[in-house]
């Protein structure tokens, strides 16, 4: 929640800034394509560190860290403090996955963790809800310059609350196996001994790297992008595309359990595992192909319902991807978060920078919208092509059928 309230703060007050700093749709592309920049630079580093080091303790330091950042993007001055304190913002958030999927990886078993990781991603959602309506509240009816910097004081101040929260909730034996959920996580045959090597010799680890970077160009996009798309695009007033903001990812939360739930219900069913998270996957991304239906409808009620259609589709991927990255490894999930973390970045960040671009030069924003949304496709592809459920090893037969 936190991770998406500081993320957010900008794109809900993005009309505002880049009028007040006089700035390019290009220059304000430039600042989300550095965040994504720094956000995959700090995943490798962070997905190797949360191996290494205590989760426990690194997660709040990371926390703390992205707060701060959040906190001074409110007295910046110039467009480049708004560049450094973005790309810094993306540094430090980007240890969030490495350190929260090693939690739901310890305390959950194999089939458990589609359904944890939506829990997980909807925190997303719940921080997207909450921040358009606390700046609608703040900012409403004002129009003086500078007041959009105080919704960035006041979310960024409130990461402290969450420390402790952490602190007094979990404790250094539930990431160290000792715990009733970590001991039924650890029966799994997983390969949690091979050297980090091997999983580069995975050809699922191939079909993540293109599942990660297809999921989040589309995920991306449409988050730095939405209200822009609405006011500017298709002509909302600001308060009305803050409220609709709101409801988008109320959408998103919803879309997120129910994939989950859809996962889980389809496993107690009968459904292999692996088909049923890939079934989920398949039908999110063809849903999210109707950015293109988005991108040519006018002002009105079928633009937004096929917009919640969308939001729903798009973060309902990611608990499935999520599951699927916890099957290549136990020992180094920090290092394979990181690196797909990395990859997902790298790939989805440059998009901004085009998008901000293609903008300018056709003057609207249907175009990158409606590309956006078709991506997802290629990943659900290479899925099918790419991945191989691996054989049971010897003397584990009567596990794997009991996990599935």
């Amino acid at each position: 929640m936190l991770l998406y309230m500081d993320r957010q703060t900008l794109p809900n007050v993005a009309t505002r800034v880049t009028t007040e700093f006089k700035l390019k749709q290009e220059q304000y592309g430039d600042v989300e394509m550095y965040f994504g920049y720094a956000f995959a630079v700090g995943a490798f580093l962070w997905g190797c560190v949360a191996d290494r080091w205590s989760v426990r303790w690194l997660y709040p330091a990371l926390v703390l860290g992205w707060s701060a950042m959040g906190f001074f993007t409110g007295l910046v001055k110039d467009y480049e403090g708004l560049l450094i304190c973005r790309t810094l913002l993306g540094f430090f958030e980007a240890g969030h996955w490495p350190c929260a999927l090693k939690t739901t990886q310890r305390l959950l078993a194999r089939e458990e963790r589609t359904m944890g990781n939506s829990v997980l991603q909807s925190g997303a959602s719940i921080g997207a809800i909450i921040t358009p309506l606390v700046m609608s509240l703040m900012l409403a009816g004002r129009t003086e310059p500078g007041v959009w910097r105080q919704p960035f004081l006041v979310i960024g101040a409130i990461g402290l609350l969450w420390v402790v929260g952490w602190f007094a909730l979990l404790k250094e034996r539930d990431f160290t196996g000792t715990s009733p959920e970590s001991e039924k996580s650890s029966s799994q045959p997983t390969p949690s001994e091979a050297p980090f090597v091997s999983v580069f010799a995975d050809r699922r680890f191939w079909a993540l790297v293109v599942v990660v970077a297809a999921i989040n160009v589309c995920w991306q996009i449409v988050r730095a992008w939405l209200p822009k798309f609405l006011i500017e695009g298709k002509g909302y007033p600001e308060a009305d595309a803050l409220r609709f903001n709101s409801l988008y990812y109320i959408a998103t939360d919803i879309g997120c359990l129910a994939a989950g739930a859809a996962a889980l219900w389809l496993v107690k069913r009968g459904w292999d595992v692996h088909r049923s998270r890939a079934t989920v996957f398949g039908v999110c991304a063809l849903m999210t192909s109707l950015t293109a239906l988005a991108a040519v409808l006018p002002r009105g009620w079928a633009l937004l319902g096929v917009l919640l259609v969308v939001a729903a589709a798009s973060l309902g991927l990611f608990p499935c991807y999520y599951s699927f990255s916890q099957e290549l490894s136990t020992k180094h999930q920090g290092k394979v978060t990181g690196i797909l973390g990395t990859v997902a970045w790298a790939t989805s960040s440059p998009c901004q920078k085009f998008f901000g671009r293609l903008a300018d030069q056709t003057g609207s924003f249907n175009e990158g919208i409606a590309l956006a949304g078709l991506t997802p496709l290629i990943g659900y592809v290479a899925l099918m092509l790419l991945w191989q459920e691996p054989k049971p090893a010897h003397g584990a037969a009567g596990v794997s059928e009991s996990v599935k």
